[in-house]
């Protein structure tokens, strides 16, 4: 009997394994150099750029060690539409050509925006979030070298509140 659910574990675990693999594969093959790229939409891009670029702005403002309040109130001030379009103007002098090409597609795909905000502004951000999307599938080095240009706050340049 028990050796019966074993088996039966088994099978569900390996026929989870195998989608999760499958899908691991079919983003690795997105992420070959000689895949189409150029297939992905910007927005997809962006989609991903925006999570890359959250990513970052949280890894960023992690030590010193402060409430999670404080945390959360210096990465939202620095990924939002006007800040990530501040960003991405701080960025253009070490952008490369093609990079420029790529922010001018995720800018023309930028086609919803918010009531509070400027279309410009949140076409910049889009922009921006493209690019990091499309270096994080596939240029991790560069990606990390342009978010280095990035002039952000200090970690520590809010007060904590104890």
């Amino acid at each position: 009997m028990e050796q019966q659910e074993e088996t039966a574990n088994s099978v569900d675990n390996n026929s989870t394994l195998s989608g999760t693999e499958a899908r691991f594969r079919q983003l690795n093959a997105a992420t070959d150099p000689q895949c189409q790229i150029q297939q992905i939409s910007p927005a997809a891009l962006a989609y991903l750029g925006d999570a890359v670029y959250e990513l970052y702005i949280r890894s960023h403002y992690l030590l010193p060690p402060k409430r999670l309040c404080d945390y959360h109130d210096q990465v939202v001030a620095q990924v939002r539409a006007e800040s990530q379009a501040n960003s991405l103007r701080s960025l253009e002098p070490y952008l490369t050509e093609p990079e420029l090409a790529l922010l001018r597609r995720g800018r023309n795909a930028a086609t919803g925006t918010s009531r509070r905000l400027n279309r410009k502004i949140y076409q910049q951000a889009t922009s921006l979030e493209t690019l990091l999307g499309y270096l994080y599938l596939t240029d991790p080095q560069r990606l990390t070298q342009l978010l280095a240009y990035l002039e952000l706050d200090s970690p520590d340049s809010t007060t904590p509140r104890y």
